[in-house]
């Protein structure tokens, strides 16, 4: 029996599963709101009370860094030892991933219907593939070929310093610097980053705020979807949440691009995360691929990687149970 999870700021997920049904079928599987429990050890404790089960191996993907078998949570007071899970709960092995490695391991068993795809490009067999997730924070990940099969790699270029390439993302970097200091991708491109845009298009560009986005904002703990929702509103779109939503989709092309040129990622780009799922007509518009290809004399070799968007809400829950039943 193989427990598996997707640890995050905003939820966590874990799931059974087992050899025989293999990781695209959990035979039990429960969403925690992760800020709700002080360790991770509670969740497990709690999941495991209503579904017995003796684990072998467990598995868990985690939005942070990961060193020598331990894990600090990014936005989460929460520091995860496999050693002590291990140890406390009788497990027979357990494995910590970044979560954007466990997006890179599921990467190589998504099916069809769980991506959407942006530019179809010419994959190059072998070639690297680079995996970016705009979900509360923004995790990047990347997967080499070693011959016989893809191996995932961890990073943390979300943590990388913003470089604006628009006026309107210079002035952004400008306002955020005056509150953050360092501004990084994910301050500008995740869940935590669609608040600072749409900070600095209500008080430096706008210099008003649409009062029903207001009231919408006051009565919700979580900025992000409100601004979304306004921005995506058919009949009365809020215009600082559309150009929030637009710098975001340009914000993300660019990245996305780096990562292509810092991998060489021939074999493609996969895009998870919670909030590209959600804007996908956005990230259809020319200005995602266009903010993309803008890299001076390399247009022509990004004109030619794939890009996909991974549908799957639950890439990173694959990929630690792909990873622990291999």
């Amino acid at each position: 029996m193989i427990l598996a999870g997707d640890i995050g700021g905003t939820k966590t997920i874990l799931a059974l599963f087992s050899l025989g049904a293999g990781a695209h079928t959990p035979l039990a599987e429960a969403t925690f709101p992760s800020a709700d429990y002080g360790s991770l050890e509670l969740i497990i404790q709690e999941f495991m009370a209503a579904n017995p089960a003796a684990v072998e191996v467990a598995c868990f993907g985690v939005a942070g860094p990961v060193v020598a078998g331990r894990a600090s949570v990014t936005n989460l007071p929460w520091m995860i030892d496999a050693a002590a899970i291990r140890e406390r709960l009788g497990f027979g092995a357990v494995h910590l991933l970044n979560d954007l490695e466990s997006i890179g391991h599921a990467v190589r068993i998504l099916e069809p219907t769980d991506i959407a795809t942006l530019n179809e490009g010419t994959a190059e067999a072998g070639g690297a593939i680079g995996v970016i997730a705009p979900g509360t924070g923004l995790g990047e990940a990347f997967l080499t070929w070693d011959g016989s099969r893809y191996k995932a790699h961890p990073s943390e270029g979300g943590h990388a310093s913003f470089g604006p390439n628009t006026t309107d993302e210079l002035e952004l970097l400008r306002y955020l610097q005056a509150k953050l200091g360092h501004v990084s991708y994910e301050r500008v491109c995740s869940g935590l980053g669609i608040p600072n845009i749409y900070g600095y298009f209500r008080d430096r560009v706008f210099e008003r705020e649409t009062p029903e986005v207001a009231a919408a904002l006051a009565d919700d703990a979580d900025p992000t979807p409100v601004i979304v929702r306004f921005a995506l509103d058919p009949s009365a779109p809020c215009p600082a949440c559309v150009a929030t939503i637009e710098t975001f989709v340009n914000i993300l092309g660019s990245e996305a691009g780096n990562l292509a040129l810092k991998v060489l990622a021939t074999g493609g780009i996969y895009i998870g995360g919670g909030i590209p799922p959600r804007i996908l007509e956005q990230l259809r518009h020319p200005r995602f691929l266009a903010a993309f290809r803008e890299k001076g004399r390399f247009r022509d070799l990004l004109d030619s990687i794939p890009i996909h968007v991974i549908l799957n809400s639950k890439a990173a829950l694959l990929g630690a149970a792909s990873f622990a039943l291999t």
